[in-house]
């Protein structure tokens, strides 16, 4: 996606689009890590419990202030922490190895030149890069860009998705069903996705199931069309035949389980991915195909936003030659126990599930003990 300029106080979670380097030190002065005494560092050689050497309280300087003169052998100033170390000063005592008493302050040890002293540019230097473009900006970063100075910056611009989800049997989230009808989930779904995957949703409502008005939609203003439902060969199917009349029906039907009716193409040079009503088809159908294409648009790096583990399997994990498996899993004593493959309507299997196991197209499973990669949810 193009790049646009974007204020700090909402860059977080954003993509760099261009590397920052700073113009600036940090810190822009040396300064004092410690409460205690600037002092140099030579008149401190020797001190210790038994051995207090005095020196001369000649001031004081706070965080933000300057203080107005040299100090000399044999002086010190009392300091607080951020503040500006004073001229001719080259460590700091910490209050604790000293006491003071008016005027003189008794050192109880010694320090070395540059102790307790943050430098210029010890943080970050000036021309250096703080941080490079692709990055996802997390809070921390935020605060490094407003210590340099920096009041906005370049992000890769958020796709904008259109979820469109068919079916007449469907009514709003938050309604409750009544008779046949059946409550949308995929749509407030695919919304929540389409935000952790750097995308911005546009979702109006549910679509009534008639070609005119699933074109119409499919031809809204967006960079990603998802079309949730209706995306298999059924008498109530339109979308791949309007894709394939109106722009280009790429794939139909793909050879995994659960999600074998997804499909995708393009219309009027936008992606578009037909997902399957069923609610954990669609969720394994964006996962695999819809989530990485916003994903890369978004400028985020990685196909998937899980983490994963290696854990051997509790017990054996049936699958079959000639199509990829989705299995939900979960994990119990560091042992991963398949709760489903099939049962493609029965959403909760995945908020009971810790994550999901896929089983390559090769194979026929996983005997019980057999490591395998579990792709986390949480």
């Amino acid at each position: 996606m193009p790049s646009e300029m974007v204020a700090l106080d909402d860059l977080a979670d954003r993509v760099l689009a261009q590397e920052i380097v700073s113009d600036v030190d940090v810190p822009a002065f040396d300064r004092a890590m410690m409460d205690g005494f600037a002092v140099q560092a030579q008149d401190t050689s020797g001190a210790s419990a038994y051995n207090r050497l005095t020196l001369t309280i000649v001031g004081e300087v706070l965080a933000g202030r300057q203080f107005p003169a040299r100090i000399r052998t044999g002086q010190a100033v009392r300091i607080m922490t951020g503040a500006p170390l004073p001229e001719g000063a080259d460590s700091v005592i910490p209050v604790e190895m000293a006491q003071s008493e008016g005027q003189a302050v008794s050192i109880v040890a010694e320090v070395t030149p540059g102790k307790h002293v943050g430098r210029i540019g010890e943080d970050i230097a000036c021309g250096s890069v703080v941080l490079r473009a692709g990055r996802r900006l997390r809070p921390q970063d935020v605060g490094v860009l407003a210590s340099i100075g920096i009041a906005e910056a370049a992000v890769v611009g958020k796709p904008c998705v259109r979820i469109i989800v068919t079916g007449n049997e469907l009514v709003p989230a938050g309604s409750r069903a009544v008779g046949s009808q059946v409550v949308d989930s995929n749509g407030p779904m695919l919304a929540a996705l389409i935000r952790r995957d750097g995308g911005v949703p546009i979702y109006p409502g549910i679509v009534p199931d008639d070609p005119a008005s699933i074109l119409t939609a499919m031809r809204d203003r967006a960079d990603v069309v998802l079309v949730s439902g209706g995306s298999s060969v059924g008498q109530e199917d339109h979308a791949p035949a309007l894709l394939a009349e109106h722009g280009q029906l790429d794939v139909h039907g793909v050879a995994m389980r659960p999600s074998s009716p997804a499909g995708m193409g393009l219309l009027d040079q936008r992606l578009v991915f037909l997902l399957p009503g069923n609610p954990v088809s669609c969720l394994c159908a964006y996962d695999f195909f819809a989530g990485r294409a916003i994903r890369a648009l978004a400028g985020l790096r990685g196909p998937w936003p899980y983490q994963s583990v290696r854990l051997p399997l509790a017990r054996k994990l049936v699958s079959v030659v000639g199509r990829l498996d989705y299995a939900r899993v979960k994990i119990i004593d560091n042992q991963v126990h398949p709760l489903a493959i099939s049962g493609a309507s029965m959403l909760s299997s995945t908020t009971r599930a810790d994550g999901f196991v896929v089983v390559p197209q090769d194979s026929e499973g996983y005997p019980p003990g057999a490591e395998v990669q579990v792709w986390l949810y949480g």
